[in-house]
């Protein structure tokens, strides 16, 4: 087994005030490593303005052009190790990559990362949850699945099933640093934090069904709903187009998209590749500043051949159109006399759920002054495919119409990064 080389990443700060900084990556490929590139990219918060791709199929040079948004700053040494992390290995004796995995490199990939149970509880306000997750995102822990409730007495029990990017959590110092950051947060209220590993008997116990009640599933997939443009979205879908072409290349299948920017974009669409077993071979994209998008790829199968099949071609751009225009779902629906918010995202066939989302909804709420009562997070099957649902129990403190609409526009435009 090898280690990717540190000088696999290289990061250039901007040249001048207002420039991107520039990410450059060299290193052994594989199908789905623009996807993994980009998940990364997307956890740091970072928008992807253009990017170059080059592979032989056995190396890669990928270039990206990033810029901050949302004011917090980027931790660039941590974002190269990520990075470095998605790099698949090179062997050390012969320095080349076997592009097959050998077994213990496998076993290893395929490990599934140890899940721990946070619990701890504090006094409710305004925002709280936005704020744990902002210290859990800070740590670099992954939030997997939550169950928080208010009592009556205004106190809220939170349980998070949580994983360590790191892969530290099973220390003293590790778990000590977490209830740390927390109570730096929470201050006095919260009463107790404890960190243990979950075991699979209490996961079970907090596992969604694989099925979402009937009403849940016509209001996020309703297909003539899915055909009207998002809530706060700039464009239209008369402005979005994905077309194949197997003429400009005896070797690869272009595939030319035009359509409107978004936060996390680039993944969606490298997500969906993946999941179709494509693997992009050359590429660039490019988004402008008003909010365009061109992307030119050219890509083949899994069998190094062109996309020919009528049919995968008609789902692939299917697929890439809905990812363009609807690659989350929103909604807010009554639940008895209570209101509830619902945001659903496609997960990866690899497990991976899409980064962040917890933390821009409560990001949204916390903005729009909307306190949580009851919060959520299942995955589900709906057709042949995983979804991640988050669901929120409001407070009613909003009861026309207008406000439940403010609360869709809202938590649509934080996710997908539109002003």
């Amino acid at each position: 087994m090898g280690v990717p080389c540190d000088d696999a990443v290289v990061i250039q700060a901007p040249e001048a005030a207002g420039d991107p900084s520039v990410i450059s990556v060299s290193c052994p490929d594989k199908t789905g490593l623009g996807c993994d590139f980009c998940r990364v990219i997307l956890f740091f918060g970072l928008s992807i303005l253009r990017v170059d791709v080059s592979t032989d199929g056995k190396w890669c040079y990928v270039v990206f052009w990033v810029e901050e948004r949302g004011g917090r700053p980027t931790p660039w040494g941590l974002l190269k190790n990520r990075l470095l992390a998605a790099c698949p290995v090179v062997s050390v004796a012969s320095g080349l990559y076997n592009f097959y995995y050998g077994p213990q490199e496998l076993m290893l990939a395929e490990r599934p990362p140890q899940v721990f149970l946070l619990k701890f509880s504090c006094y409710d306000r305004m925002g709280v949850l936005h704020d744990v997750t902002q210290v859990l995102c800070d740590l670099e822990l992954i939030i997997r699945r939550v169950k928080v409730s208010t009592t009556p007495d205004g106190r809220v029990m939170d349980l998070f099933f949580i994983s360590d990017t790191r892969e530290l959590l099973h220390t003293k110092r590790r778990k000590e640093e977490t209830c740390e950051q927390l109570r730096a947060v929470l201050g006095d209220s919260m009463t107790n934090c404890e960190i243990e590993p979950a075991n699979a008997q209490i996961v079970e116990c907090l596992q969604a069904s694989p099925f979402l009640p009937p009403a849940i599933t016509e209001e996020l997939f309703n297909l003539e709903l899915l055909e009207e443009s998002p809530v706060g979205c700039p464009s239209s879908p008369s402005n979005i187009s994905v077309k194949m072409d197997n003429s400009l290349s005896p070797s690869h299948t272009l595939i030319q998209i035009l359509g409107c920017d978004h936060k996390g974009l680039l993944y969606d669409i490298m997500r969906t590749l993946k999941d179709y077993n494509i693997q992009v071979s050359y590429g660039r994209v490019y988004a402008s500043r008003n909010g365009s998008c061109e992307i030119d790829l050219f890509v083949m199968q899994m069998d190094g051949k062109k996309i020919l099949d009528p049919n995968k071609q008609r789902a692939v751009c299917s697929r890439l159109r809905m990812e363009l225009f609807h690659p989350l779902r929103v909604a807010v629906m009554k639940r008895g006399p209570d209101m509830e918010l619902l945001v659903a995202n496609p997960v990866e066939l690899s497990g991976k759920g899409r980064p962040l989302v917890f933390y821009d909804i409560t990001l949204a709420l916390k903005i729009l002054q909307i306190r949580i009562f009851l919060a959520e997070i299942g995955r589900h099957f709906v057709g042949d495919r995983e979804w991640e649902v988050y669901r929120f129990l409001l407070y009613d403190d909003f009861e026309s119409c207008a406000s439940q609409y403010k609360i869709v526009e809202g938590v649509t435009k934080m996710l997908m990064g539109w002003e």
